[in-house]
């Protein structure tokens, strides 16, 4: 998730302070809350507290310098989890997250483009339901890992950021739009879209993490991920979307750089359901290579695409891909 320039010095210099463990700790405690699967959709949502720092504990989280804690890595993961979780919270109810899991630190935005998806099968909702409660329970994971540090939810849009996807990847034509929502084969795809990302940006956190207790955490959340992306995977295999998945693959390598790691749904006219290398290993994504997707660009910048006027946090740019 975090490329080297980010994380070796946000990592380092909190990595086993006592504040970081007992929020997580306190965290872990709260685990248990219900707050998985599709029964926490259904439920009035009551939002625990992990305990908000105390100044001396905000001033342990930071380096000597002043420098971004590990708070700084885990709400760069923050912002994409409130991109999935609106995701599927749109797609099985018809709205975003709850107003309780969506303020913090840095400017709150809304989100554009979401509605429910008229499922016509009940697998696929089944699954999306699932999904969903597990996205909403890492916003809520996460959120109280930081407590008062936590960032708001950034702006989010998904309209023009679908179509400018899928004109890209010669799904749509100029003119045409793409609505995520509009059908489960779409919302399928726009899954797909997010959801290998997001196994590679948890994937390319682990080794730069030295916390045991972070560790832990980020391996739980890059699992759900990948169980998500293998069901989403398996799906449009079934559906027969692979050779479409391939040209949306092909458009996140042109953006993140000179590499063609990602890989779609089918090779050589067959199942690749595991995007795996010949060691049977995923590959990782740096942070700045994570937003080169995310903003839709091979460009450095710090907004544009999914998140209009950016992440918030420390972490918040894209690098150039070429």
């Amino acid at each position: 998730m975090f490329g080297k320039r980010y994380v070796r010095h946000l990592v380092s210099r909190s990595a086993e302070n006592a504040t970081d463990r007992r929020r997580f700790l306190r965290t872990a405690g709260a685990a248990g809350l219900g707050l998985v699967g599709a029964g926490y959709l259904g439920s009035t949502l009551s939002v625990a507290s992990a305990g908000a720092p105390s100044a001396a504990e905000q001033a342990a989280a930071k380096g000597a310098d002043g420098a971004a804690s590990d708070a700084a890595v885990l709400n760069f993961a923050l912002n994409l989890e409130y991109l999935e979780a609106n995701l599927y919270s749109f797609a099985v109810s018809g709205y975003g997250l709850p107003v309780q899991l969506t303020g913090g630190v840095g400017k709150l935005g809304g989100v554009a483009g979401g509605h429910a998806v008229q499922f016509k099968s009940q697998a696929v909702r089944q699954i999306a339901q699932e999904i969903a409660g597990d996205e909403i329970a890492h916003v809520n994971f996460l959120r109280q890992a930081l407590g008062n540090q936590a960032v708001a939810q950034p702006q989010i849009d998904f309209q023009n950021s679908f179509t400018a996807a899928a004109q890209a990847s010669g799904l749509i034509k100029q003119g045409q739009t793409f609505d995520p929502f509009a059908s489960e084969n779409n919302f399928l795809l726009a899954a797909f879209l997010f959801e290998d990302v997001g196994v590679t940006a948890y994937k390319g956190a682990a080794p730069l993490i030295t916390n045991k207790t972070f560790l832990d955490a980020a391996a739980g959340m890059l699992a759900v991920e990948a169980y998500h992306a293998g069901i989403v995977r398996s799906q449009l295999f079934e559906r027969g979307l692979g050779e479409v998945t391939n040209k949306l693959s092909d458009a996140r390598d042109g953006l993140d750089g000179k590499g063609d790691d990602d890989q779609g749904v089918l090779v050589g006219g067959r199942a690749n359901l595991v995007p795996a290398d010949g060691n049977g290993i995923a590959f990782g994504r740096g942070a700045d290579r994570v937003l080169n997707i995310a903003y839709l660009t091979k460009d450095k910048a710090t907004s544009g695409g999914f998140y209009p006027a950016g992440v918030n946090g420390d972490i918040n740019a894209s690098g150039a891909a070429s």
